[in-house]
């Protein structure tokens, strides 16, 4: 994946830039990644990527593997979910965000998941991150849950010297004393990671606050202090959604939400990274 380089302004680093398929994430637009906590089966997938892809969303998350507190909890499908994970990505043009969980997963996913997400339970898992310093593949690394800044960006650095410049760094809100919200979205950690690192930053605003209606809120906040994209999760029904379907927006939210940030956006002079026409006969957005 070709990385560039943006101008420095107002004494702030240089800010690489990080293809995803066709996506440039880090440079002046915003980007939006949306799409379901977990992958539950074919009709559910497809029917979250046309919504999230027809409002505006550029890249399409989904999870294959779920890391779980608990052991009774959805897991995720896992390798019995491939073959139709391919076809909805064809089928709408999108590139696959996903998490993975082990380094054997690298390779078996590595045909059709287009940037590799670290998740916050993983983000010391230091053997993954060198696996993943040995790829060219981009890797989207959450914080930890209750990890300092620095160790954040040193857990990137973990990638870089292993030879992949193609990192995004994604702050999901941190473990405080505050219960009312699953966690505290950190937004004093994006301005700073834009000053202080070369890395694009983007926002979780859904594992932020574990709230859904508080989600949009932040979704637009993260847009004001300059990072540069969220990822949301997106699904058509969050009650029967079989993880984190309280932090969950419906398709109609999520539509209320992209209109909402374009405004946002205009305002700051910035453009929206929209999806690129694909199928035959769709208008170019």
């Amino acid at each position: 994946m070709e990385v560039m380089n943006t101008k420095t302004m107002n004494n702030t680093l240089a800010t690489k830039t990080v293809k995803v398929g066709s996506v440039t994430i880090g440079g002046p637009a915003f980007t939006v990644i949306a799409g379901p906590c977990s992958i539950e089966n074919e009709s559910q997938f497809l029917e979250t990527a046309n919504g999230v892809r027809s409002s505006g969303a550029s890249l399409l998350r989904g999870g294959i593997w779920k890391m779980r507190t608990s052991s009774k909890s959805f897991q995720g499908l896992g390798a019995e979910s491939f073959d139709f994970i391919k076809t909805v990505c064809q089928k709408t043009g999108m590139s696959l965000v996903s998490e993975i969980t082990d380094i054997r997963q690298v390779e078996e996913v590595h045909d059709f998941v287009e940037m590799f997400q670290v998740g916050s339970r993983n983000m010391h898992n230091y053997s993954l991150l060198k696996e993943l310093g040995k790829t060219q593949k981009p890797v989207l690394l959450k914080r930890g849950f209750a990890a300092l800044i620095d160790e954040w960006i040193k857990a990137a650095d973990y990638i870089t010297q292993g030879g992949n410049e193609n990192v995004i760094l994604c702050e999901r809100g941190i473990r405080t004393f505050e219960t009312a919200t699953r966690n505290t979205l950190d937004l004093n950690a994006v301005a700073y990671a834009k000053k202080r690192t070369p890395f694009p930053v983007i926002v979780d605003p859904s594992h932020g606050v574990g709230i859904s209606d508080l989600v949009p809120d932040l979704a637009l906040a993260a847009a004001a202090v300059g990072a540069d994209g969220i990822i949301v999760e997106v699904h058509p029904r969050p009650a029967e959604a079989l993880s984190d379907g309280q932090q969950a927006l419906t398709l109609k939210d999520f539509d209320r939400l992209m209109k909402t940030l374009e405004r946002v956006l205009m305002a700051l002079d910035r453009p929206l990274n929209k999806p690129i026409a694909h199928l035959q006969n769709e208008p170019s957005h």
